[in-house]
């Protein structure tokens, strides 16, 4: 009845369980254009009503748009019935309820759904958009899975996920190991079978689609994504799928220069960008400060390299161990310092999710996970919301899985978007954010510092490689790798990541920590 009134209607309340005859002598009296009827009991005892209904119906000359809300059961009965034009059970839209009242026809074109990243997110507004990975172990299966996805209309972005055999070898599959075919995604052999999914995904509500960048061949891998599935924005590390972490062979300075290629060439090609960059760090229990710093590195080389619009990816409880408090802050640094960066020619887009590490393996804790943290990192009023299945710390997300998890966070969303703290006023989180922009700051000067010969040396390669070896970036997972320092050590203090003396356990400043490195800066 409300948004009936928003859309400018009168609306007449009858009040509850008020005996059919009463209903249709209302009817009567004030000749609506809709009459809405809600029954909440079983359908048993629904029957008798909806024959009730039936014979007076029969008896009402205007044309009136009947409609029945209920429990699923009962919504069923009604829809058989036959009686009622709009049958509603709970899980509609507020979209699809509007356009109920309004007497549009379901949207079923492509048209009607935006095919670009900012179309999207403005036909979504004030509601973020909904993104979710997928891609199981068999072509077939992901062609047909992304279909029954698409038709459930439950997201917004299907993110491809391909096999690592695919990732690293797709343009030299003589290098594939057929053992490792479907390791970790759908095994893409050839562009058809990008196509294919592409073309499955054309229904429903006509998803926007993106996939992983390769950690070979990324250009070509742009190239093709582009040409195939219309990717709605790149995304690509700085400096992993390198050596750092063996989904590479390349060293890391050159690793370095082939993804800001890859991020040239999107920029040119006017595609979206996002540097899955700074939470990388997180999974190898960097600090706090490091992984604000590496998100500003991140932007910064974006915008460098001409990215116009830079999605930033700002993921929770990672490490599983931060607390939302410590989290929340954190996520407020990285988007400050991020934003300092945005002008007329550079806009910042928000994308928030859970960390995949953090999912618990039982499912019902899981799903229970998987809202809080979507509630809570609501309050970041984010562009995306991208949603991690519940079933992750388990087994490989199926299309039921993923529908299910999406609606789970439409129903965060529907919480959170009705009002949410102002974290600014969180005189805990204000101190936490301001604390972490000064200490990632320290890092970022430190790295000018180590690179004065070069005219810019935040977005050097060799330079940002000679960062990482002489330990001002450093993580604990380093430790025993060739080349690399991994002297550093971590913990988790009060719910936030900090970077310690191993000695006496004692929190360590940034100047401090990089001064014992023995960079002068």
């Amino acid at each position: 009845m409300r948004l009936c009134e928003e859309e400018g209607f009168l609306a007449i309340n009858l009040g509850p369980a008020i005996p059919v005859k009463l209903l249709f002598d209302k009817i009567v009296e004030h000749n609506p254009c809709i009459c809405a009827i809600s029954f909440r009991l079983t359908p048993e005892d629904f029957k008798p009503l909806l024959k009730e209904i039936r014979e007076r119906k029969k008896h009402v000359t205007k044309d009136i748009k009947f409609f029945f809300g209920g429990t699923p059961p009962v919504a069923k009965l009604a829809l058989n019935s036959g009686l009622f034009v709009q049958v509603f059970a709970g899980s509609e839209t507020l979209e699809e309820i509007k356009s109920a009242i309004l007497g549009k026809k379901k949207k079923k074109q492509k048209i009607d759904f935006p095919q670009t990243l900012i179309d999207r997110i403005e036909y979504s507004s004030p509601f973020p958009i909904i993104r979710h990975h997928y891609g199981e172990p068999n072509l077939e299966a992901t062609i047909k899975g992304a279909r029954k996805i698409s038709l459930s209309r439950t997201l917004d972005v299907l993110s491809l996920g391909p096999d690592q055999n695919a990732q690293e070898f797709f343009f030299s599959p003589e290098k594939m190991d057929k053992n490792q075919d479907g390791a970790g995604g759908v095994p893409l052999r050839k562009r058809e079978d990008l196509l294919r999914i592409y073309n499955s995904t054309r229904c429903g509500n006509y998803p926007l689609l993106r996939c992983y960048s390769g950690t070979n061949d990324l250009i070509k891998w742009a190239q093709m994504l582009k040409e195939t599935i219309n990717i709605a924005w790149g995304a690509v590390p700085l400096c992993w799928y390198s050596s750092l972490d063996g989904r590479s062979k390349k060293g890391i300075a050159e690793a370095i220069e082939e993804k800001q290629a890859a991020i040239s060439y999107y920029a040119k090609s006017r595609i979206p960008v996002e540097v899955n960059e700074s939470h990388q760090w997180s999974l190898r229990d960097a600090h706090d400060s490091l992984a604000v710093a590496m998100a500003f590195l991140s932007a910064y080389n974006a915008k460098k390299l001409n990215v116009r619009t830079f999605v930033l990816q700002m993921m929770f409880n990672n490490p599983p161990s931060t607390s939302p408090h410590m989290d929340l802050a954190k996520m407020l640094a990285k988007l400050e310092m991020v934003k300092s960066l945005e002008d007329r020619n550079f806009r910042i887009l928000r994308e928030v999710r859970a960390g995949i590490a953090s999912i618990p393996s039982d499912p019902y804790r899981a799903k229970g996970h998987l809202s809080a943290s979507a509630v809570y990192s609501m309050m970041l009023k984010p562009h995306i919301l991208h949603i991690v299945g519940f079933s992750e710390g388990y087994k490989i997300v199926t299309p039921s899985i993923l529908i299910e998890s999406c609606k789970i966070g439409r129903g965060a969303i529907n919480l959170a978007i009705k009002g949410n703290f102002d974290l600014e006023k969180d005189s805990f989180i204000r101190s936490r954010k301001n604390h972490l922009i000064k200490e990632a700051t320290i890092i970022i000067e430190a790295i000018k510092s180590l690179g004065k010969r070069f005219s810019d040396p935040l977005t050097a390669p060799s330079n940002i490689e000679n960062a990482i070896r002489v330990g001002i970036l450093d993580t604990p997972h380093f430790a025993g790798l060739k080349g690399l320092k991994g002297e550093i050590v971590t913990a988790c203090v009060n719910g936030g990541w900090e970077a310690i003396c191993p000695k006496t356990r004692n929190v360590l400043s940034e100047r401090e920590r990089i001064r014992n490195l023995g960079v002068d800066f």
